[in-house]
């Protein structure tokens, strides 16, 4: 038995990576595991939550998987990716996939372009229509200060950790994303220590890339990736 734990982003909840789940559900007979990190999933509720209580919670879920399954593979998206690079080196995981992973936070060229974008539906009377800006605005004003913080701390936390994941990588970038840069994906890839490892950019694809316009062509890839026999 295989089984797939898939994390998702700070601020965020499963519907990030529900997409890749459904899509690895119907190829697969594979035991999923899909969590919600504490604080998540309902809004203004990640007032008091601590960095390490996001790790706990996936690392026990992760825990039941290695003691119920043959193989486990391991997705984080965002902020997910990090703690799931924190578990690869921490437990005996076969592959891990990083989407969209915060090595570093906001890319400020596309942000703005972003903000750009937002102002001129404004004018035209569409704001409420533009997903971007009920994104930012949901993060600003549901997110406190104190729960900004302790995500720094996490990635903080993980970053000098990152050499010693050695198990077989695949990273994938949004070119178009305004809160993860280009940078973090090559900070990744070349942090990681495995020999097998594998980093893609997705054209227009912004933050949520598992809800982008090429996602098959993304999921096919991390499919095709997560099938191929590891090296001997």
């Amino acid at each position: 038995m295989i089984g797939c734990l898939l994390i998702h982003g700070f601020t965020g909840a499963p519907y990030e990576v529900e997409p890749l789940a459904e899509y690895l559900k119907k190829r697969t007979d594979w035991k999923f595991c899909v969590p919600t990190l504490p604080g998540h999933g309902t809004p203004s509720s990640l007032k008091g939550v601590q960095y390490q209580e996001w790790i706990n919670h996936a690392e026990a879920e992760l825990i039941k998987l290695i003691d119920s399954c043959d193989e486990v593979y391991l997705i984080g998206f965002s902020m997910g990716g990090m703690i799931a690079s924190y578990l690869a080196a921490k437990y005996p995981v076969d592959k891990l996939i990083l989407l969209s992973a915060a090595a570093f936070y906001v890319n400020p060229k596309q942000l703005a372009l972003d903000i750009k974008e937002i102002i001129i539906d404004s004018l035209r009377g569409n704001l409420q229509d533009n997903e971007l800006f009920l994104r930012y605005k949901r993060k600003i004003t549901e997110t406190p200060f104190a729960a900004t913080l302790q995500f720094r701390r996490l990635v903080s936390f993980i970053k000098p950790l990152l050499h010693q994941v050695n198990i077989p990588t695949f990273i994938a970038q949004g070119e178009s994303d305004g809160i993860v840069p280009p940078k973090s994906a090559e900070y990744l890839f070349q942090a990681i220590s495995a020999k097998q490892k594998m980093l893609t950019y997705i054209k227009d694809s912004k933050h949520l890339i598992c809800h982008c316009e090429a996602r098959d062509s993304l999921f096919s890839q991390v499919f095709e990736f997560l099938m191929k026999k590891k090296p001997v």
